[in-house]
């Protein structure tokens, strides 16, 4: 008989029924970042980067009460999530993202704790390669992590009491950490690199609006049916797919991404199609 540690109010029906009877969820991650394991990520190896990678079941998939990506239903880009991509279609890997978004929701002192530790991990690892440490916390979320402290478990690590309210960014200055955004406005720390994510549908344009008036040279990831052009909203458009290390961007360029997984038959408004 499966022990179930996580509490199933709320979820969708077929995941509490996956949750209350697979072995995984019997027991809490013990990693949280994935390092170099997907195509995108691995590319910044080229720049001697070593990047860290959360990975969790994105916007609604996992429960009827909480989100974690507020925008997508509005940008549309939920159906074409990169959680569909690539090795996010086994369900292992579903599985996994699943347990750690609950995690998230459940166990937040102890999945900070063990942020921490993770980080820590790849420090070391970067170091032993000659490689330098960067991280993205929302791989398939869109969480604003520049508002979450880290909490008393991380904090022990540090022993000192007075970062109780810390973040992440505070606790690791030396840090790159980076991320993709549909969440406009947001202001945040130096380590802390963001790209905002277009979406064409109406929709969401106040959201365009509110960023460009927020930061009018913040740079804007586009999502492209089958081809990228070579200037978009009058801006130059360079290939976000040559590389996952967004903040080695030059400033005020699209960020041109080709439509992967589901996005790739995606006729929302959110993959723009070039000639339609």
């Amino acid at each position: 008989m499966t022990t179930n540690i996580f509490n199933t109010d709320g979820l969708h029906p077929h995941i509490a029924a996956m949750v209350a009877t697979d072995a995984l969820f019997s027991k809490l991650p013990t990693r949280l970042l994935s390092v170099s394991t997907d195509a995108k990520t691995v590319k910044g190896e080229t720049d001697d980067i070593l990047t860290g990678i959360i990975y969790l079941s994105p916007a609604d998939t996992v429960s009827t009460k909480y989100t974690l990506c507020p925008y997508a239903d509005i940008a549309g880009c939920k159906d074409g999530c990169l959680n569909t991509a690539g090795r996010g279609r086994f369900s292992n890997v579903q599985r996994a993202r699943i347990r750690k978004a609950l995690f998230w929701q459940q166990y937040r002192a102890d999945f900070m704790a063990l942020l921490v530790t993770d980080i820590k991990r790849l420090i070391i690892k970067a170091a032993r390669l000659g490689m330098t440490p960067a991280v993205r916390l929302n791989g398939t979320s869109d969480i604003c992590w520049e508002n979450i402290p880290v909490g008393p478990l991380a904090i022990t690590q540090f022993g000192n009491p007075a970062y109780e309210t810390a973040t992440v960014f505070d606790l690791f200055p030396n840090v790159q950490f980076y991320d993709y955004t549909k969440i406009p406005g947001r202001t945040t720390p130096d380590n802390y690199h963001l790209t905002f994510s277009y979406s064409g549908r109406e929709i969401f344009r106040h959201a365009v609006v509110k960023q460009l008036k927020h930061s009018e040279h913040a740079n804007i990831a586009v999502v492209f049916a089958d081809r990228l052009p070579s200037e978009f909203l009058g801006r130059p458009v360079i290939n976000g797919d040559a590389s996952d290390v967004r903040f080695n961007d030059d400033a005020g360029v699209i960020v041109g991404l080709l439509a992967k997984g589901d996005a790739k038959t995606d006729h929302s408004g959110f993959v723009c199609r070039m000639g339609a």
